[in-house]
């Protein structure tokens, strides 16, 4: 499917080229061309085998004639390789053998089984010196990166292009990116949905916060993945694709950014190709502050009838900082084997000083006592992921095999103290104040292995498959302590030390056809999952597993299924299935209990369950001159769905946690699993050039939403239609006579999200505005400054408002402020830099290894 989307997208590019080179940015394109020398009986590679790169030019009087481009001898196993070639369809090979006779023949450098997310390295193949050589196949070249290259099953963001991230986190990326929506806590959300977040592709422990912009390259965004993908997505996939070239010689970027409240990043990225290694280095720093407010209005009930207010307006004065490391090699065993190895250090701290007033006020709305809370919390972690991948290339085109191993590890920490005072209105003394220290420790550990096969059958179909193991292991301490007179330490019931093991293991099967205009994919994908958790101190064991008998099989097969229709050279229709799980996460599950703000509480469930969706899409793809556009209707049937529950806590909660300076009337939040939800909706996104210099990128998604919830006898049933509406506008200056706007290109995001409905009530509207210029400078614009605002209205907040028997509550709550940032970066590079001491090759004549 990727592959059809693109050649369709780029066959107009690609046919009004006149067999000219293919150009990125106005520059022709250049790329790694590789094959292999065989010899036709044994199949054995040949040594010393002369291979010369020939293209046909015309002279001044208009003759054909042939231009050596680059030469060389093949290897010991008849492997050949030429960096820095200009990719173009006029190019021929010509190999001379002694004793097997020459042989030349055309290949065009534009692979069929390419798309504009691959590096630009072609494989020719192996060449068979014989009488009867094999012909090759043709290859597409790629084209100029736009800020998205949407396809059918999915959406691929380029990151350099986001000029408002430059000096900031992976959440600033996933604020422009179509479809997505963040929350002030960091969360993101794919059409009202959790997605999985991967990084390189495989599962992390790291949170979105804690990737800084500058390293990544690209986002891919899967609304209704296949059988290929992980079954835990029925949200969708969030795939974030870390930086790491292979261009020749020493290449790197230098950047250095400085803003307000208290911005301060560099990084610092390198790369090394030499021979047959690639070595890729980059270290990142990241620090920020502000001072961000909530404020929560209550009215207090019992059943239904009015008891009390309650008032409550806090502001948090908080500090982050990150430092990280990554470094790694890709060794060439050959043209078609290739080993890496990845490791990475993160390392972070957090600081919040949070002051919260709190009013108390009676049904004639008449202030009765006040109440003042402070809190001091400070927590760090680290995180380390090593990763070891191996790829072999067949000889036969999209023929591959991979094999990895990722490990993840991190540890956590931190500690609060918190202080409640309680004064009458004329400003004595209500109670005694109370005092509590929390401390907590943690660490996790996850490791993925998995084997990837995939090779196609004939010209148009292709069976891939391959198997997953997933072992994740989570152990959470937290001690929490009421401080007494003479500083006497009691320790309060909510401390409690658990632990969790998840095991997950997979197995899938696709296969894909084409017959003249319609397509195909068909899979399944098999998944057993088993969770143990314990809380170790009070002796309680809980979890599941899928499937927990064989009458139950069900839950652990997720079939997927792809059917296209090609109208056009520009027009495609795609209707597609997928049956996906979710999984709850550590902190929906994890029983801790969150005290920070003394009225609104906050814990997890053990004892929830996975939720299972079917996804259904029906969408239409057209691609013109000038851009492109996408539209999709959907519709989500999940059964379980994890969702928060809110209620007053009870006599008993209160007795355990009052020590602790919890409010009588305190919200207890937690997670349940409902009956079933239904989602519908019309998402919508388009790419428009509107000009040269002017793109504009409109999303817009429309969800009508159903819940079907019962908790005993509470009806928490609820339905509404809600949208969210996203625009992103970029443009570059066309002034190559002024030196202030030449290379000035300028990028605005905004977004407007409606209410929408929750089991209890709704969440009020948000809307953010985000700018940002760029300008390039210095020589072959190696240097670029840029100026970006986040959040320009200042007004990027979450509202909710609950209404139920016992409570409503209508509140806001922010995390992040308006920033200033500006960032200075350099790129760097020396393609004839070496690192180790060349050795004597054997050139031919006068061939250059490259064409100049």
């Amino acid at each position: 499917m990727k592959q059809l989307f693109f050649l369709l997208l780029f066959s107009h590019s690609f046919l009004s080229s006149n067999a000219q080179p293919a150009s990125r940015n106005g520059q022709a394109a250049r790329g790694h061309v590789y094959g292999k020398v065989v010899e036709e009986k044994s199949k054995r590679g040949l040594d010393a085998v002369s291979i010369q790169l020939i293209r046909i030019v015309k002279g001044v009087n208009g003759e054909v004639k042939d231009s050596v481009v680059a030469g060389m001898f093949t290897k010991s196993n008849g492997d050949f390789d030429f960096n820095n070639i200009l990719l173009s369809d006029s190019i021929s090979v010509k190999i001379t053998a002694i004793g097997y006779g020459s042989l030349q023949q055309r290949v065009g450098l534009m692979p069929k089984n390419s798309n504009l997310t691959d590096e630009r390295e072609v494989d020719l193949g192996n060449f068979v010196v014989a009488l009867e050589p094999k012909v090759l196949g043709n290859v597409t070249v790629t084209a100029t990166r736009p800020v998205f290259e949407m396809g059918i099953d999915r959406k691929i963001f380029n990151v350099e292009k986001s000029i408002t991230a430059t000096g900031g986190t992976a959440i600033d990326v996933m604020r422009n990116i179509p479809s997505v929506t963040v929350d002030v806590d960091g969360n993101i959300s794919l059409r009202n949905s959790t997605p999985q977040v991967f990084v390189d592709g495989r599962p992390t422990i790291l949170t979105l916060d804690q990737i800084p912009a500058d390293n990544i390259e690209k986002v891919e965004l899967i609304t209704n993945p296949s059988a290929k993908f992980d079954a835990a997505s029925s949200g969708g996939i969030v795939n974030v694709i870390l930086k790491k070239n292979k261009r020749i010689g020493l290449n790197g970027n230098v950047s250095l950014s400085a803003g307000a409240p208290s911005i301060l990043a560099s990084s610092l990225s390198l790369n090394l190709r030499e021979g047959k290694f690639n070595f890729f280095v980059s270290g990142n720093y990241n620090k920020s502050g502000g001072k961000a407010d909530s404020k929560t209005f209550r009215q207090n009930r019992s059943n239904s009838i009015l008891q009390n207010y309650f008032n409550q307006y806090s502001t948090n004065n908080r500090t982050r900082e990150f430092k990280s490391a990554r470094f790694g090699i890709d060794y060439f065993i050959d043209n078609r084997n290739t080993l890496t190895v990845t490791q990475s250090f993160v390392d972070g701290r957090f600081g919040n000083l949070e002051t919260q007033t709190q009013e108390y006020l009676n049904t004639a709305k008449v202030m009765t006592r006040t109440g003042l809370r402070t809190s001091t919390d400070d927590f760090n972690f680290t995180r380390q992921g090593s990763q070891l991948l191996y790829t072999h290339k067949f000889s036969k085109t999209g023929q591959q095999f991979t094999a990895d191993a990722t490990y993840n590890t991190g540890t956590r920490g931190g500690n609060s103290s918190i202080i409640n005072s309680y004064y009458n209105t004329d400003g004595t003394a209500y109670s005694a104040p109370n005092r509590a220290l929390n401390n907590g420790q943690g660490n996790n550990d996850q490791l993925t292995v998995q084997i990837d096969y995939a090779n196609p059958i004939g010209e148009n179909a292709k069976l891939e498959t391959g198997v997953r193991s997933y072992i994740n292991n989570n152990t959470s301490i937290f001690d929490a302590f009421s401080l007494g007179q003479n500083e006497v330490q009691t320790k309060l019931p909510l401390s409690n030390y658990y632990k969790y093991k998840e095991v997950i293991n997979a197995f899938y099967l696709t296969f894909s056809n084409k017959i003249n205009r319609f397509a195909y994919q068909a899979g399944f994908r098999a998944e057993t999952s088993k969770f143990d958790g314990e809380l170790v101190d009070k002796g309680e064991k809980f979890g599941y597993s899928y499937p927990e008998k064989l009458k139950n099989i069900w839950d652990a097969l997720f079939p997927s299924l792809y059917l296209t229709q090609t109208l056009n050279d520009h027009e495609e229709l795609q209707l597609n299935y997928s049956r996906r799980i979710r999984r709850p996460n550590f902190w929906q599950i994890n029983p801790f209990v969150d005290i920070n703000d003394p009225v609104n509480i906050r814990q997890g469930n053990p004892a929830l369950r996975p939720e299972f969706t079917n996804s259904y899409e029906f969408n239409y793809s057209r691609n013109y001159t000038g851009g492109n556009f996408l539209a999709a209707i959907y519709h989500r049937n999940t059964l379980g769905d994890i969702t928060q529950y809110s209620d007053t806590i009870s006599a008993t909660q209160y007795d355990q946690l009052k020590s602790a300076g919890v409010d009588p009337n305190a919200i207890l939040n937690t997670y349940i699993n409902v009956k079933n939800q239904n989602r519908w909706g019309l998402d919508i996104t388009w790419q428009h050039n509107i000009s040269k210099n002017l793109e504009i990128i409109p999303n817009f998604n429309l969800q009508y939403r159903k819940i079907n919830a019962d908790l005993g006898n509470i009806n928490l049933s609820n339905q509404g239609l809600n949208w969210e509406g996203k625009l992103i506008t970029n443009y570059k200056f066309n002034a190559e006579k002024s030196w202030l706007f030449k290379n000035l290109s300028l990028q605005l995001t905004g977004e407007y999200e409606s209410s929408e409905v929750i089991p209890q009530g709704r969440r009020k509207p948000q809307y953010s505005l985000d700018f940002a210029f760029r300008k390039e400078m210095l020589k072959d614009k190696k240097g670029t400054l840029t100026f970006g605002i986040d959040d320009v209205l200042n007004k990027r907040r979450s509202g909710v408002i609950y209404d139920t028997d016992n409570f409503y509550q209508d509140s806001y709550r922010r995390w992040n402020v308006r920033s200033f940032r500006v960032t200075f970066s350099f790129k760097f590079g020396d393609s004839d830099f070496s690192l180790f001491k060349k050795r004597p090759e054997r050139p031919m004549d006068e061939a250059s290894p490259s064409e100049g």
